[in-house]
């Protein structure tokens, strides 16, 4: 994941506070985009 596409995400998971600054630094990439994903990203499964 490129640096700005991580910056992009932390930002979003800070606003959304579920996690905190520590939380989101011990992080790996893809533990970010598992969360950016779980928190934002629509399914078609939410509007059944």
């Amino acid at each position: 994941m490129s640096q700005l596409a991580r910056e992009f995400k932390v930002k979003d998971l800070l606003e959304k506070q579920k996690f905190n600054q520590k939380e989101i630094s011990e992080m790996t990439d893809p533990q970010i985009e598992y969360y950016h994903w779980l928190y934002f990203e629509d399914s078609v499964y939410d509007y059944m």
